[in-house]
């Protein structure tokens, strides 16, 4: 519970209609996708820049435990008050899309802006934002950049952080700092920006965002290739790409969500598949999009696709695309609770990584159905399995990350650390790498208020 005093203190800043410690307020900010709940203290709305650092500044000199929050749509507890104190909510007065510059193909957006409405925005005006996470229609460009979310087209267009040109944060003294310019070209100094990409807010708030933008490629199309196994689409990733494909997207079902599509949805797919590859290709002239499906379909054939389809239009491409984005729901017939993780390697070694993850899953006796971002060798590994075994999946998640870590992998593609994989930092960094984490968090937080917890830090 908060003081009074401190309550009065945050009310004098951002006024009585913008802080909350009622219970539904609580509950309603204790919990992101994870469904772990950690109730706040209060909850506090800023309005600007100038209430972020009045916030801070007292939080610092109070000791306050403070954990920045856009929509909470995260899947490693990034936002959640796992020690309690405040909740800084930045979606309802910092949403604001402030400038387009068109000429110089910049966005400048506050933290609080949902990502598809920023891509809806430009795209009227013939530009460009790619990174599309699943999240996309309900979580915030500050949540995107604290965690550098990735997304579907990240196969061709690259995650956040290659968008992301400049940003304004506020330090837990109250300090505001420019990270990054407009300009193209930037080598003066620390890259500051670099370090709180990802940073999950442990290291200071951000206020303002200064985004690239692209022109909007005007031709697409959505591909599907079917394969008779696992290792006969994942060779056909990356020996296409070899080829010279350059897909937006190409999103990867095995064959255990195969199943779980068509039983659980009546997905029309073969019974008999092992393997889909979705996704989609664009490009300014028709001939651009001809070739690239034409080096698809050889490819893909040439490692033993079964059929290759093409959409013909829009309405064919969303019933294409309607086994991917329904894939996670999907996989609940394996078992009532999903960990789910999203694990990333090499390209090349997506058939060695899989068959090892399941050789895993039937150690352990746990189904693991297994889809994602094969296009960047960024793949949801999810271990199935009922309640009363969530200490046997833990053992299962451990074993996963491990070998991926030896293969040359990571612990996250895109869903960040969070409080989930805090435990497993210590897998993919030794004592040194830790220690200058620690470092950098106490030069930017030396009280140690701002989201404690997080990142094994």
């Amino acid at each position: 519970m908060l003081e009074k005093k401190h309550l009065k203190a945050f009310v004098s800043i951002v006024g009585d209609e913008n802080i909350y410690d009622d219970k539904a307020h609580m509950l309603a900010y204790s919990y992101d996708a994870t469904r772990t709940r950690y109730e706040p203290d209060a909850v506090i709305f800023p309005r600007h820049e100038q209430d972020v650092s009045d916030i801070l500044k007292y939080c610092n000199e109070h000791q306050i435990i403070i954990t920045p929050r856009g929509a909470g749509s995260g899947f490693t507890g990034g936002a959640l008050p796992a020690n309690g104190g405040i909740i800084l909510g930045m979606e309802k007065h910092m949403n604001k899309i402030l400038e387009i510059d068109t000429q110089n193909m910049v966005a400048i957006v506050q933290p609080g802006v949902i990502n598809k409405d920023l891509q809806r925005h430009v795209e009227e005006l013939g530009l460009f934002y790619p990174p599309d996470p699943a999240s996309e229609e309900y979580s915030t460009l500050g949540g995107n950049v604290s965690e550098n979310a990735g997304g579907m087209r990240a196969a061709k267009y690259g995650i956040t952080k290659d968008y992301v040109m400049a940003l304004r944060a506020v330090r837990t003294n109250g300090d505001v700092i420019q990270a990054g310019k407009r300009t193209i070209k930037d080598v003066a100094g620390y890259n500051t920006a670099g370090i709180l990409i990802a940073s999950e807010g442990t290291l200071a708030v951000l206020t303002e965002l200064t985004l690239k933008l692209i022109p909007k490629p005007k031709f697409k199309k959505t591909y599907m290739g079917i394969f008779p196994s696992v290792d006969n689409a994942m060779n056909a990733v990356f020996k296409s790409l070899a080829n010279g494909a350059n897909p937006v997207a190409m999103e990867f079902l095995d064959k255990l969500v195969i199943e779980a599509l068509i039983t659980k949805l009546g997905v029309d797919l073969p019974k008999d598949a092992g393997g889909v590859l979705i996704g989609d290709v664009d490009g300014n002239v028709p001939e651009e999009v001809a070739f690239q499906l034409e080096t698809l379909e050889a490819s893909f054939k040439e490692n033993g696709a079964m059929a290759f389809k093409v959409a013909q239009d829009e309405e064919e491409a969303k019933e294409l695309w309607y086994a991917r984005k329904n894939a996670s729901q999907s996989i609940t017939i394996f078992g009532n609770k999903k960990l789910n993780e999203d694990i990333s390697v090499p390209r090349s070694l997506l058939p060695e990584a899989l068959e090892k993850i399941y050789a895993l899953g039937e150690k352990y006796g746990f189904k693991v159905p297994c889809f994602g971002h094969a296009g960047d060798g960024n793949i949801h590994v999810n271990v199935m399995i009922d309640i009363a075994q969530i200490d046997e999946g833990h053992k299962c998640i451990e074993e996963i990350f491990q070998l991926v870590v030896d293969m040359g992998g990571t612990l996250s593609g895109e869903h960040g650390i969070g409080t989930s994989k805090a435990p497993f930092m210590n897998i993919a960094f030794n004592e040194q790498e830790m220690n200058l984490f620690k470092d950098i968090k106490k030069a930017f937080d030396p009280n140690n208020i701002l989201n404690p917890g997080k990142m094994g830090l």
